[in-house]
């Protein structure tokens, strides 16, 4: 495939049309989503008074993957991510592994987004709701990727609003103290890696950046300007959203709560802002969802281009340009695991493939030579290291469930390739 900076017309390639801007904003899109509004509490109960630690750590792990992602992309800007980086760097399995790892996983993502806009939206009916949006947002997609990055523009406003108005609520309150974010002895190691881990579902987000490498302008000076930049306001955002909630709430308080942005508006005596921050939360959900259909479609058809799944699936649509099949058939597949999953479930596997998926980007970037924009040797290391901590310190069921698909996946390899060199 091309990897020119243009697609210049060539039949099957994807049209160049994002820049600097609509990368970021969809890697914002993809990070500043439900996690923050659906993490602070799981985290806050592994972690307790360690919770900031835990935000660290994720970020540590986050930058260390999107600096990796971010000098692999800008040499191999095409569609696919890590799966194009494994092949190219590792070897056709583990592009593979990786690639297998990304759709699998963030087909469980989108679910899990899905139901946490149904949740929000109408919890009697949350998975009718969540059926609806993916069906929504996946004609969204197909429409292209430029109408994506403008509804993404303005749902990453909403959110942002929702965001700035209870982080100042909080912080002008009276119920805010500052003596609520000392770290006591409830913090734990153990407690505050499982806490990043939770956290990291926050920030995983932008890849999609690097998995659209095939639909920006000028890759080699726009990916790695979006990504860092995304990722840099992410950090940012969550940590005055952590740090508002704990000084109203503390600890315990973020850790007992179902919704803890919502809880410390309440806390802080602005009931008004409750509902506000509920349809912001569906926002959020809608956004991440957008993204996440959009990068899992692009991997998809970077792995039917090269027959890793049907090639029917590799099809460019003629008038808008987009991987229309690719996008049906997942848009079909998360609708029904909308219908029928459960939500904490969809996000422990998810959390698996996600943190495997950059493992092997993570060592890929371990292999660029100084003339390839290497990275500082201490960064794949880090990234590669921390990415196979958080992804062991999953909840046993996850680690077993991402394990066993995953082995799934190289036996799907192995019977592909042993057919392939069978064929005369």
């Amino acid at each position: 495939m091309s990897t020119s900076p243009t697609a210049g017309g060539v039949p099957g390639e994807l049209r160049r049309t994002l820049g600097v801007p609509d990368a970021v904003l969809i890697g914002l899109g993809s990070m500043i989503g439900a996690g923050i509004f659906a993490a602070l509490g799981p985290a806050a109960r592994a972690a307790g008074s360690g919770l900031l630690f835990g935000l660290g750590l994720a970020a540590v792990v986050a930058y260390c993957n999107a600096t990796s992602s971010a000098r692999l992309a800008a040499r191999y800007p095409a569609s696919g991510g890590t799966y194009v980086y494994g092949r190219e760097r590792l070897g056709v399995f583990w592009g593979h592994l990786a690639g297998w790892a990304f759709v699998v996983g963030k087909t469980a993502s989108c679910a899990a987004m899905a139901l946490t806009v149904g949740a929000y939206v109408w919890p009697g009916q949350a998975h009718a709701v969540a059926v609806a949006a993916v069906v929504a947002l996946t004609a969204v997609n197909y429409a292209g990727v430029r109408k994506s990055a403008l509804l993404t523009r303005a749902i990453v406003a909403v959110v942002l609003a929702v965001l700035a108005a209870v982080v100042v609520t909080a912080l002008t309150s009276d119920a805010a103290d500052a003596s609520r974010l000392d770290v006591g002895s409830d913090a734990t190691a153990g407690g505050v890696l499982q806490a990043a881990g939770l956290l990291f579902f926050a920030f995983a987000g932008y890849a999609r950046i690097a998995t659209l490498g095939e639909e920006v302008r000028d890759p080699a000076r726009t990916i790695p300007r979006a990504i860092p930049l995304a990722l840099g306001v992410t950090l940012v955002v969550y940590a005055l959203v952590a740090v508002s909630v704990l000084a109203v709430l503390g600890p315990d308080g973020v850790a007992g709560a179902a919704a803890p942005l919502s809880e410390a508006a309440r806390a802080a005596g602005a009931g008004w802002l409750v509902p506000l921050v509920r349809a912001g939360a569906a926002v959020a959900a809608l956004g991440t969802l957008l993204a996440l259909v959009l990068g899992v479609s692009r991997t998809t058809l970077a792995m039917a281009r090269d027959r890793h799944l049907p090639h029917a699936l590799a099809a460019v649509h003629p008038r808008f340009q987009v991987p229309h099949r690719a996008e049906l058939v997942v848009g079909a597949v998360v609708a029904v695991l909308a219908a029928t999953a459960d939500l904490q479930a969809a996000i422990g596997f998810s959390s698996f493939g996600v943190l495997v998926y950059y493992a092997v980007a993570n060592a890929s970037a371990w292999t660029l030579g100084p003339h390839e924009g290497r990275p500082a040797r201490v960064v794949p290391v880090v990234g590669l290291t921390g990415c196979l901590l958080l992804a062991f310190s999953l909840p046993l069921s996850s680690v077993v469930s991402g394990a066993a698909v995953l082995g799934a996946g190289a036996a799907v390899y192995a019977v592909r390739r042993t057919l392939t060199a069978r064929t005369p």
